[in-house]
């Protein structure tokens, strides 16, 4: 394992990146494309050590770093097999982030990649804080470059659209802060590791479990706190809709895995029914929703929160294959959902419209396009030999496990993905082409081939042959499951 600070390479090169763009002339659009490419490129190949180097038969903490900070609040960073594929995912997707804004963003090139150079910092520091106020900093900090791009570079609600986004998602925080603050009086400590083995009260964990359930539960995000996505994904820039689906709702999935289950198992087990209900509802409702769609950016926005339905449902049934799944689940959503955002991209830098009704026949006039959209498509709906196949499948097992009937319901989500992904793939790609509009319209260029086609990799490669995901996650979660039953049983005994 490399002695290196590897984590701190990782988190804050984006912002030497942003600072050397910072120091650019205002005109120099062309440099600082390219050091936001070059920057976010080499985070990444920094970021590959974590990967290779990661002892995938340990339970705890690796890489960590540790240094007196402000008093008892310390700077410690760290991964394990949960937190660790999140950053390497989003390490992996920023350049293409950057690729699919080469054109599209002729306005404020500057701010805007120094925006998103600032956001990929406080993104892996999310993943990577073992500490409870560096993580809430870098927590409630991403907010800020995401409410810019989203208000400056966004659609014509724009302004609406990140207010609403700020909004939702700072007062949901501020209750986790107020449960901080509760834990550091309780333990003594702000270090997470210890606090995942410190045993509160049962009363107390009620009550810290719907503190940071408040603010997870917008982050992901769950019914009924969602109705700011889908208005934040259609205004955002398409970069920033890749983020958003990708990235950021899978910070409300990693705290829990990070926060509630380990540190308020008690808590978890009592509200487990509140979550399966409103899991199976945002499955099946957001998925009827999505079928009532004109807007393709919105009808996919509604498909993520039914996915992230999946998310919680598995992470809530407390067995390893649930938990698994809502992992994969994540990571495979997280690589789909950008394709598809990527993909909406391509058609829209062309013809400037996300209706639906503007499109038909692109397979005449875009063919590789055509079988790309496909591929995502069949992920999305959770075709065996996806990756999109084995989250959903885990999580399904393991809810089977836990409730047959939350399985039997969740499974409803999907037919109704099948019905959604499929009648937006035959309205847009399939027909005949007769808007005279798309007579004209070209195929992908070779920087938007390059831009998919890892995606398309990734998306087969992860469906066919889990086990490089799998494996890493597998001891975490392990220990994780072993953590819950062990404090339930203790609890039990006690009453």
């Amino acid at each position: 394992m490399s002695k290196l600070p590897l984590l701190s390479l990782v988190t804050f090169l984006p912002l030497v990146g942003a600072a050397l763009i910072a120091f650019l002339h205002r005109d120099a659009t062309r440099n600082a494309r390219w050091i936001a490419l070059w920057t976010t490129l080499i985070t990444f190949f920094v970021s590959v050590p974590l990967w290779t180097d990661f002892d995938r038969n340990a339970t705890g903490f690796q890489f960590v770093e540790t240094m007196a900070w402000l008093g008892p609040i310390k700077y410690k960073m760290g991964v394990d097999g949960i937190s660790m594929p999140f950053v390497l995912l989003t390490t992996f997707l920023m350049p293409f982030c950057i690729l699919a804004s080469w054109e599209s963003v002729e306005t404020r090139v500057k701010d805007y990649m120094i925006a998103f150079l600032v956001l990929e910092s406080l993104m892996i520091g999310v993943f990577c804080a073992l500490d409870l106020v560096l993580f809430y900093l870098f927590f409630e900090a991403g907010l800020i470059p995401m409410f810019i791009i989203i208000g400056v570079w966004g659609g014509a609600r724009r302004v609406y659209a990140s207010f609403k986004f700020f909004l939702y998602t700072l007062l949901g925080s501020v209750l986790m802060l107020l449960a901080m603050m509760a834990m550091y009086w309780h333990a003594g400590t702000t270090d997470i590791p210890t606090l995942m083995v410190t045993k509160f009260p049962a009363d107390m964990q009620t009550w810290l479990w719907l503190a940071f359930f408040a603010s997870f539960a917008v982050k992901m995000p769950m019914w009924p706190v969602h109705t700011w996505l889908p208005d934040a994904h259609v205004e955002a820039p398409t970069a920033g809709s890749v983020v958003l689906a990708a990235i950021l709702l899978k910070m409300g999935g990693y705290g829990f895995l990070r926060f509630s289950l380990p540190m308020f198992p008690i808590a978890s087990h009592d509200f487990a029914p509140l979550i399966f209900t409103m899991s199976v509802v945002a499955i099946i409702y957001t998925s009827l929703v999505a079928l009532a769609q004109e807007d393709v950016k919105k009808l996919i926005a509604y498909s993520s929160i039914a996915h992230m339905g999946y998310v919680t449902m598995g992470i809530f049934t407390f067995n390893v294959q649930g938990i698994d799944g809502a992992v994969f689940q994540m990571l495979s959503h997280g690589i789909v959902s950008a394709a598809l955002f990527l993909c909406v991209g391509v058609v829209y830098d062309r013809m400037h419209t996300r209706e639906i009704a503007a499109y038909g026949g692109l397979v005449h006039r875009m063919p590789i396009y055509a079988a790309c959209f496909m591929i995502f498509t069949m992920a999305n709906v959770g075709l065996p030999g996806t990756s999109g196949f084995i989250g959903e499948f885990l999580t399904l097992l393991g809810a089977f496990k836990a409730n047959t009937w939350v399985a039997f319901l969740a499974t409803f989500g999907v037919i109704l993905s099948a019905a959604y992904a499929l009648w937006l793939y035959r309205r847009m790609i399939f027909g005949v082409l007769e808007k005279p509009a798309l007579k004209a319209i070209t195929d992908m260029n070779a920087r938007e081939m390059l831009i998919l086609a890892p995606l398309v990799f990734l998306t087969i490669f992860f469906g066919v042959y889990p086990s490089p995901v799998l494996d890493v996650t597998a001891k975490s979660v392990k220990s994780l499951v072993a953590g819950y039953e062990t404090a339930i049983k203790t609890a039990n005994l006690a009453r």
